[in-house]
C-alpha cells in the first residue's frame, strides 16, 4: 500500500504562506534567488528539487529563512524526508517569538507524529508528546494540539491521558466537526487511536445527503475516486456497478468522489450510466478529499471497515473478495439488525 501516514494528519498542519512567505522570506541576494529558483521547481512539479532549493537558500540565509523552513517541512513531510522536516521543524521552534512559539512547537510535533506513524517508534511518540506539552503551556486553548496530543499518548499506551485529552477536545469543538465525532470514538475505544484510522470527514452529496466518515460507523465504506475523463476509470465503471447492485441493503456504503471540474458534464455521466450510489465532486487532485488521501493517480480505491480503519488501498479496481470479508464482519457486528442505506 502507497497510503502514507502522513495523509492522517496533513490536515492539521498550519503553515501560512503565500503573502506571509514575502514577509518571512530570505534576506541574503543569493538566497532569494536560490528561493525563488524553488518556487519555480514547485511550478513544474520537481517537488524533490524544489525542497533542494529550499534547504540551501535557508542555509545561504544563515538559517533564518522562516519561508524556506516552512515549504522544507510541507514538503519534506510529503516526500518522506524525516531528517529535513525535522531539521526544518525544530529550527522553527527554536526561533520562534511570542504567538509564534505555540505554533511552532505544534508543527514540530505533527512532524514527529506523523514521523512515528510511518516508522512505528515509540520514541517518536514520546518526542511528539513533549512538542504538544510545549505548546499548550504556550498557549493552552489550541483545539488542534490537544487532539495530537490525545493521539500522541494514545500509541504511548497512555489511554487514561488520552481518553482524558480528546475529552478536552470534545469540549472546544462543535458538534458537527468530524474530528470531534472521531474524538468521541477515540474516546469510547481508545485502541482505534492507534489503528491506520482513515481520516475523518463530511462531504454533501449530490442528492443533497451530508455524509460523515465516523457517523457511518458500523458499515463499510468503499471510497472511489475517478474522473469522467479516465479511461479506465470508465473501464472499471461496470464493476462499481456490479459492487453496488451486489451489496444493495448490506452494511455497505460506495462514495464516489470525482475529480471532475466541470460539474455538468459529472452529473450528466453519472445520470446517463445509471450510477445510483453516492457521489461527491472533489474537482481535482488539489481537492479537498484527495489531499486528505494523498491521491496522485485514478482510479483509486479504499476500503474501510466498521469501525472506519482502513483496510485496502488499490490503484486501480476494488476487490470484491475483501469486501465480502468485511461486510461478513460488519453483520456480525450488527447482528440482526439490518441497516439502512
Amino acid at each position: 500500500m502507497r497510503y502514507a501516514a502522513v495523509a492522517l494528519l496533513m490536515a492539521y498542519m498550519v503553515l501560512p504562506t503565500s503573502g506571509q512567505d514575502k514577509i518571512d522570506g530570505p534576506q541574503d541576494e543569493k538566497a532569494k534567488k536560490t528561493y525563488n529558483e524553488g518556487l519555480e521547481a514547485l511550478k513544474q512539479h520537481r517537488d524533490l528539487d524544489a525542497l533542494d532549493k529550499f534547504k540551501k537558500a535557508d542555509k545561504q540565509d544563515g538559517g533564518h529563512c522562516l519561508a524556506c523552513q516552512k515549504k522544507m517541512v510541507k514538503y519534506a513531510i510529503e516526500l518522506g524526508e524525516w531528517k529535513t522536516a525535522e531539521a526544518a521543524a525544530e529550527e522553527m521552534a527554536a526561533q520562534a517569538q511570542g504567538d509564534d512559539v505555540a505554533l511552532a512547537h505544534y508543527q514540530f510535533g505533527v512532524v514527529l507524529l506523523s514521523e512515528g506513524l510511518n516508522k512505528h517508534k515509540d520514541e517518536l511518540f514520546s518526542r511528539a508528546h513533549d512538542e504538544m506539552t510545549k505548546a499548550l503551556a504556550a498557549h493552552a486553548n489550541f483545539p488542534s494540539a490537544v487532539y495530537a496530543d490525545g493521539r500522541a499518548l494514545a500509541h504511548m499506551k497512555k489511554d487514561d491521558e488520552a481518553k482524558a485529552r480528546f475529552e478536552q477536545f470534545v469540549k472546544m469543538r462543535p458538534e458537527d466537526d468530524p474530528d470531534r465525532q472521531r474524538a468521541l470514538r477515540y474516546i469510547s475505544q481508545p485502541e482505534l487511536a492507534r489503528a491506520r484510522m482513515a481520516p475523518p470527514f463530511v462531504v454533501t452529496t449530490l442528492d443533497g445527503q451530508r455524509v460523515s466518515l465516523d457517523n457511518l460507523k458500523g458499515k463499510v465504506v468503499l471510497l472511489d475516486f475517478w474522473a469522467t475523463w479516465c479511461g479506465p476509470c470508465r473501464a472499471a465503471l461496470p464493476h462499481m456497478q456490479k459492487i453496488a447492485k451486489n451489496f444493495q441493503g448490506q452494511p455497505l456504503v460506495v462514495l464516489s468522489i470525482s475529480l471532475d471540474d466541470d460539474e455538468q458534464k459529472w452529473k450528466d455521466f453519472i445520470e446517463k450510466n445509471g450510477m445510483s450510489w453516492l457521489h461527491y465532486r472533489d474537482g481535482g487532485f488539489t481537492g479537498p478529499i484527495s489531499r486528505m488521501f494523498a491521491v496522485n493517480a485514478i482510479p483509486h480505491t479504499f476500503t474501510i471497515d466498521a469501525d472506519g480503519v482502513l483496510q485496502e488501498e488499490q490503484i486501480g479496481d476494488a476487490s470484491e473478495g475483501k469486501l465480502k470479508k468485511l461486510v461478513a464482519h460488519a453483520k456480525e457486528l450488527q447482528g440482526t439488525e439490518k441497516p439502512a442505506q
